[in-house]
């Protein structure tokens, strides 16, 4: 029911390793590109479509978009040590920190890559290196043009090396939201069909609008996907293996973005709480209740959630996580979270399949106690708001299941809109959704409770109500008598209508 989504790297990115995490229970793979080079990026996306291919299961590609992540410079080898009081520079010209061949406070000079850096940060402000551990503040700010530096004090020291990360919490950055290099990511996405492209550090709902309208020049975002398949007939003609749409995953990991949430959901297809910088930037006492309230606010919206970063993170380096951790994986499930992500644990960790075992066993056992609660769950109040003709049947079906104690939700979804709508009522069964459109499958495997399958378009809705029947008893996933309920547009080849309900008993006549 809740999707795992797991992190390729030098763990994980050859086909034995990928089989075996997609039968453990992977439905959705993100390539980060902030690491590796595009022939990497080739090679890793080509062994998951292999390996799905190889094993017949739908599963989806994130391209995970770096963002304008501010970075140090070049550190001397062995980096240096910032101690509490110690003053460090600031400065526009590149060097390499140490250099000089001490560690002392006097060769505390550092530059960054971003040009701004040293005008946009005022005095009192604070400045976060390698994901906070090394906390200063910006005490004067000394010269002009390019001779301009800041001055600034340790606060929390510690090792620093060459190109650790920046935050800056108190700063609010003109940097734009997509760099030369996430460019060239975007076009790579799109030339390689790629299924779903994270946007990192967003921080106001122009951001996603900026990344919307380029690919749009690009040709694959005539409309928003996940709002709007309803008229999707209307805008173009319908290719049976690609949507020609790449979904937008929001990735809320700034101070910023918290404030704009709601514009941001209007914007976005999906969201990530990505807890990493959140947790930078933010008081980490509040991250708990910053990852409730950004999933509410998505459930509201109808958005799908993905909850990331270290949920299992000692299985980096142990076969077993911590009872802390396997705690974490469930009340992410608990909040809501339509998928749950594994990030170094996969790509870097020494046990990537067992990591996924752990978290798919967290998942099965978690969903199933809430099974008798999500069916008194409310419907989102932004479908409710639409009065689109899906999302009302949508909600007519989870008091029919309950009612008829039916077994499975079956639907044809030749775009995936409404699969997302059954999928956001949080219903306690499986959906199965099918579609003739390959990426359209891809991207139905981040929704919650969705199991999508290819088959050729039926001729008729009879013809598609026999075909899965068949399906079931001869996999034995249901027995002879038992209630289904189908969801399907009359006629069944009309993309973007979805306006019939039917009551089935498996191995009775359609009629």
């Amino acid at each position: 029911m809740t999707k795992i989504v797991a992190t390729l790297g030098p763990a994980s990115a050859n086909l034995h390793t990928v089989l075996q995490l997609i039968e453990e229970g992977v439905r959705i793979f993100r390539i980060n590109f902030s690491h590796g080079t595009f022939e990497e990026y080739d090679q890793s996306l080509n062994t998951v479509r292999l390996a799905s291919k190889k094993i017949s299961t739908a599963v989806g590609v994130i391209g995970d978009l770096s963002g304008p992540k501010i970075r140090i410079g070049d550190v001397i080898k062995d980096g240096v040590i910032l101690q509490k009081g110690d003053e460090v520079i600031f400065q526009k010209k590149e060097l390499i920190t140490g250099s000089k061949g001490s560690k002392q406070s006097k060769d505390l000079i550092f530059s960054t890559n971003y040009p701004a850096f040293i005008k946009e940060i005022q005095n009192g402000q604070q400045i976060l290196l390698d994901d906070g551990n090394v906390r200063l503040l910006c005490r004067q700010k000394k010269g002009k043009g390019a001779d301009q530096k800041l001055i600034c004090e340790v606060v929390d020291g510690g090792l620093i090396t060459s190109h650790k990360g920046v935050n800056l919490p108190d700063t609010s950055l003109s940097v734009p939201a997509l760099t030369e290099k996430d460019y060239r990511c975007i076009n790579y996405a799109v030339k390689r069909e790629i299924d779903f492209l994270a946007l990192s550090f967003v921080r106001r709902a122009e951001d996603i609008r900026l990344l919307k309208a380029y690919l749009k020049k690009l040709g694959v975002r005539q409309f928003d996907p996940l709002r709007h398949r309803e008229q999707y007939h209307k805008v173009r003609k319908i290719n049976d293996q690609r949507t020609d749409i790449i979904p937008i995953i929001s990735k809320i990991e700034k101070p910023q973005a918290i404030d704009h949430l709601e514009a941001i959901l209007e914007e976005t297809d999906l969201v990530m709480v990505a807890r990493g910088d959140l947790g930078v930037e933010m008081d980490l006492a509040d991250l708990a209740v910053l990852q409730k309230r950004i999933i509410r606010m998505c459930h509201s919206y109808a958005t799908p959630v993905i909850v990331a970063t270290q949920m299992l993170q000692s299985m980096i380096e142990s076969p077993t996580p911590t009872r802390a951790e396997v705690s974490d994986v469930a009340n992410a499930i608990f909040d809501g979270a339509d998928a749950v992500m594994l990030s170094g644990e996969t790509a870097v960790g020494k046990y990537p399949v067992e990591t996924v075992q752990m978290m798919n066993r967290i998942a099965t056992r978690t969903n199933e106690f809430l099974q008798i609660e999500h069916f008194h769950s409310s419907t989102p109040q932004k479908l409710q708001e639409m009065r689109y003709r899906t999302p009302a049947l949508a909600h007519g079906v989870k008091s029919i299941v309950q009612d008829m104690k039916a077994s499975f939700i079956i639907m044809w979804s030749q775009m995936g809109g409404g699969a997302l709508y059954l999928s956001q009522q949080r219903i306690p069964l499986p959906i199965l959704a099918f579609s003739s459109n390959q990426q359209a499958l891809r991207q139905m495997s981040v929704l919650y409770g969705v199991t999508p399958f290819y088959m050729a378009k039926p001729s008729s809705n009879s013809e598609f109500i026999r075909q899965v029947d068949r399906m079931l008893l001869q996999k034995k996933w249901a027995k002879k008598g038992e209630a289904v309920v189908f969801v399907m547009g009359e006629p069944i080849d009309r993309v973007g209508v979805t306006n019939n309900i039917s009551i089935h008993y498996l191995g009775e006549s359609d009629n």
